[in-house]
This record gives structure tokens, C-alpha cells and sequence, in this order.
């Protein structure tokens, strides 16, 4: 399978095109030969030095990765933008990006995969985004302590999580988004959660989780995304016989 084949592949499983004009990301190929047969795809959560450089050591045809490089602006290449380019081009590296359609993707998604990870039962869409839901929200078949959550989804990564601890002690309903999301605990609220799950802890979030009586876990951007690109390589090199690697390179944030 060469580059563009798959790229029609991953457009299809993803629903790429339908989040055109809805996501900042450029969602697809970025950078990369479209005739590259693929034999190894390396997956990381974000696009980077290092994980250009680890790729490429590894032996990938190709990096993907949730953060890509494009956000919607045109990017002079020149400087520390300019090296990235030159260690992809140099090493005939490509590079892939699927933000939003990972984030919601209703089996690879990082959403899908944090609830499944929970045991969540019940799930329905939740976290309205422009004409799309980005999360979800379920249930526990019996309730769960903060403490227990924190340690299924983030063990190793207790120490980087927040917890507002302002709603019951024992959670049966969780409402969920991955990454940067604090500004959807209002629809948390609505839907009667006993729990919101986010990555970053928004200064905002304090005082309107406290008058709202409602818990928040905030288990950090990365490790709330780690779960769609790991998901997605496990479908790819069962599906497609290509080998993939995870690139694990954690911020703490």
C-alpha cells in the first residue's frame, strides 16, 4: 500500500472529509511522497523534533500523529518550522495528522477509548461542536470513587492530574473530552454528569465546578490522547499487515 492509497483508506475509516471547515487542523497528508510504498508507520501524539527523529531511526515510512503541524495559518518555512521540514524531507519521512476525526471516532477515537477504558456502559454522544459531538458521556454499572477513576485511566500519571473533588463521592455518570476542553464543563453540568473528564485544567474551571457541584478530573492533554493513535495502529497492523510503532514521548501536561 503506497501513501495515497492509504490516505483514501484512513479517509474513509475516519470520516476526514466531513470535519473539512469544522477543525483548524489540516487533517491528512502534510508532508510526503504519495507514490511511498508503506511498510512501517510509526504513531505519536504529537508532531515534533523528537518524534521525527525517533520515526525515522525506527525505520517508518511515514509518522502519524494526532497534533500536525498545519492549525489553519500559513507557516513561513523558516526556522525551528524549517528544520522540522528538513529532517522529514531529508529521511523521505511522511507525515500525517488526524485531530478532531480521532478525538470522536465512535471506536478509535480518543473519547471511545478513555470510556472504554472505564467500563462506561450506556454511552450516548456527548460535547457539541459545531454541528458534531466530540465526546461521550455513560455510566458505571456500580459507582466509582475519584480516586479509583484517576487510577484505572492515569496510574503512572497520577501525579500530573487535577482533581476538583466539589461533587459525590461516588460517581455512576461521566461525561468526557480529551485535550483542551475545560470550556465544556457547562454542558457537563446540563447533562447531569456526576463527573467531568478533560485533559488541561482551566483556571476557569474552579469556581464554576464548585457552585455547580460537580467533580472534574483533568488528566493532562497527552495522556488523555494517547488512546486513538494506539488504537488506530492496533486496526492498521491487523487490517493492513503494516507494521506500526508507538512513539512515546509524554509532556506531563
Amino acid at each position: 500500500m503506497n501513501v495515497e492509497e492509504f490516505d483514501k483508506w484512513v479517509r474513509n475509516i475516519l470520516n476526514i472529509n466531513e470535519m473539512a471547515g469544522r477543525d483548524a487542523s489540516l487533517n491528512g497528508l502534510q508532508v510526503g511522497r504519495t507514490e511511498k510504498e508503506l511498510k512501517k508507520i510509526a504513531f505519536a501524539v504529537d508532531a515534533s523534533m523528537e518524534s521525527f527523529r525517533r520515526a525515522s531511526e525506527s525505520g517508518a515510512d511515514m509518522l502519524f500523529v494526532h497534533h500536525g503541524l498545519y492549525w489553519g495559518r500559513v507557516i513561513p518555512v523558516t526556522g525551528d518550522f524549517y528544520r522540522r521540514m528538513e529532517i522529514l524531507i531529508k529521511n523521505d519521512l511522511a507525515l500525517y495528522a488526524a485531530h478532531l476525526p480521532l478525538d470522536m471516532h465512535e471506536e478509535l477515537g480518543n473519547n471511545a477509548g478513555m470510556a472504554k477504558a472505564l467500563g462506561l456502559k450506556s454511552l450516548e454522544p456527548f460535547g457539541a461542536y459545531k454541528g458534531v459531538h466530540i465526546g461521550w458521556k455513560g455510566e458505571f454499572e456500580t459507582p466509582q470513587t475519584r480516586d479509583e477513576i484517576t487510577a484505572r485511566l492515569f496510574g503512572s500519571w497520577e501525579e500530573s492530574v487535577r482533581v476538583l473533588p466539589f461533587g459525590k463521592d461516588e460517581i455512576r455518570t461521566v461525561a468526557l473530552i480529551s485535550g483542551s476542553a475545560s470550556h465544556d464543563l457547562d454542558q457537563a453540568i446540563e447533562a447531569g454528569a456526576d463527573l467531568y473528564l478533560t485533559g488541561e485544567a482551566g483556571h476557569v474551571l474552579y469556581h464554576a465546578a464548585l457552585e455547580a457541584g460537580i467533580n472534574v478530573i483533568c488528566g493532562g492533554h497527552y495522556a488523555t490522547e494517547v488512546y486513538g493513535v494506539k488504537l488506530l495502529a492496533e486496526k492498521i497492523k491487523r487490517e493492513l499487515s503494516i507494521e506500526t510503532e508507538f512513539i512515546d514521548i509524554p509532556t506531563g501536561l
